[in-house]
């Protein structure tokens, strides 16, 4: 007999994967929505006053750094068929949808000096369309597309670009603020600063690793307190939004439970959620990365450390500035210290001391990077509950790609099912998640892979000039999710 207020948690095995499903209910008021960006999706590239962006020059160039040299210019043409997008998310019956703005469709030039009401107008039917279906939005300030003229300055390497998010985001709170609860300022950091000036798989491809990926990341998170402060000091009262920031990270799991891995696999984390979260929650980044870039820089001949450093007032004044924390998860890696440091390699990744790898057991998707590990979320909405405390979370991309031959995608009904499963876990063992966001709606262009990769719930013809969606069947699995909430998509899981 179970005693009386214990509760009793049914399990089933997903059939693909043999894992345990939770199938207690998630809470009536749980958020559950689907996303996109604006480059991936909106295309009209030069049309209406719209300025060009990093991706727009990246995508144009001879010859293309895109693997099948496709470009955004038309997309999923959302900005001619966002109705369309909105019929789609009422089908679905999502609580929300994430989307984000193109800054050079509002400020062209990506100053202040000259605001495109078009770009406005738009974004206003869009978000009055998602209102009158009952749709909360959820607004991702800047997702990765920094106007050419500020790129050509230096772009986030440059302090200048701090003032001109903030002049940006000011204009955006304007028009848009009365009809939004939830603001993020940014979408995944990491791959703005280290994609976009480290590695080179991010616009603008910049090759500056190990300085320039430090001096991007400590300037957006600059910009991001100082809109925080803007938002808090002049637009709160009235509109009473949030304001929050999607960081991105995989799990890190210890190759071993050896002391040199399992600090190995913290030192990681560290260096990847915690580079861009410990500054806004306690006000500076980890202990662990300033010591080793010092110590790094210093053997490397540098005068002083890589990994810039914030003032005791930027440290205060970044401190408490999110809101609600955003959290990109889409897979894990295996993490071993590295053996050798790589003293001569200047890099972000040569800094974290680490080696990562697979498990070739582990699923595999479409991308290369991503192999399905759903315990993962559980382990790192648990790590985010126990390093910085009751954050509330709101997973903002979770998904999985395939390779778009088939609309019977039974793969992503897998990986949502046992991934909302580990999301119910952590909520079970204290996490505060008060939302889940499937990324995507649709496919759309996914940034170098151009038209390769597919994440979308509706297939999308991009060789069609309708851009015709056809909804897979992951669509119906997760609209009965959000109808049932139930992770099996029917109305057996327990109250």
């Amino acid at each position: 007999m179970i005693p009386k207020g214990v509760w009793l948690i049914c399990i089933v095995l997903s059939p693909s994967l043999a894992t345990i499903i939770n199938v207690s209910k998630f809470p009536k008021d749980f958020m559950f929505g689907t996303a996109t960006a604006s480059y991936q999706v909106e295309g009209a590239w030069n049309e209406d006053g719209k300025g060009e962006n990093t991706w727009d020059e990246v995508t144009h160039r001879v010859p293309s750094p895109i693997v099948d040299n496709s470009t955004g210019d038309v997309a999923c043409d959302s900005y001619h068929k966002y109705k369309e997008d909105v019929a789609m998310l009422k089908h679905l019956g999502v609580t929300h949808y994430r989307f984000s703005l193109s800054w050079s469709r509002i400020l062209p030039t990506g100053f202040n000096n000259k605001i495109n009401s078009l770009g406005i107008t738009y974004y206003k039917n869009l978000i009055k369309e998602l209102r009158a279906n009952n749709i909360e939005p959820l607004v991702t300030i800047f997702h990765w597309d920094t106007p050419q003229p500020l790129e050509n300055l230096g772009g986030w390497t440059n302090e200048l670009i701090i003032d001109r998010f903030v002049d940006y985001a000011k204009v955006v709170f304007e028009n848009f603020g009365d009809d939004i609860t939830y603001w993020l300022t940014f979408n995944e950091p990491k791959q703005t600063c280290n994609g976009g000036y480290g590695s080179q798989d991010k616009a603008p491809l910049v090759n500056s690793p190990g300085i320039g990926e430090y001096l991007c990341t400590h300037n957006l998170l600059k910009a991001h307190a100082k809109a925080w402060h803007l938002y808090d000091e002049h637009f709160r009262s009235r509109q009473k939004g949030k304001v929050g920031m999607a960081i991105d990270t995989g799990w890190l799991e210890p190759d071993t439970n050896s002391t040199k891995d399992v600090d190995a696999a913290e030192r990681a984390q560290q260096f990847s959620h915690g580079w861009h979260a410990r500054p806004l929650i306690l006000g500076d980044y980890p202990e662990v990365m300033k010591t080793v870039i010092a110590e790094r820089s210093s053997l490397e001949g540098f005068s002083q450390s890589r990994l810039p450093q914030f003032t005791q007032d930027e440290i205060e004044y970044l401190k408490g500035t999110l809101d609600y924390l955003g959290l990109n998860y889409y897979t894990t890696f295996m993490v071993k210290d590295a053996d050798d440091k790589r003293i001569n390699v200047i890099s972000y990744e040569a800094d974290a001391e680490i080696n990562m790898y697979q498990k070739d057991e582990w699923p595999k998707s479409a991308s290369s990077w991503l192999r399905v590990v759903p315990w993962g979320l559980r382990k790192t909405l648990n790590w985010i509950k126990n390093t910085y405390g009751d954050i509330p979370i709101i997973i903002t991309e979770n998904g999985v790609s395939e390779d778009g031959s088939s609309l019977e995608d039974d793969t992503r009904v897998d990986y949502y099912q046992q991934h909302l499963s580990s999301v119910k876990d952590a909520m079970d063992d204290g996490v505060n998640v008060f939302g889940f966001t499937a990324w995507s709606l649709m496919d759309n262009f996914e940034w170098l892979r151009g038209y390769t990769e597919h994440f979308g719930m509706y297939h999308v013809d991009f060789a069609s000039p309708d851009r015709t969606r056809t909804p897979k069947k992951s669509v119906e699995y997760f609209r009965n999710v959000i109808k049932y909430g139930c992770v099996l998509g029917n109305s057996t899981c327990d109250n």
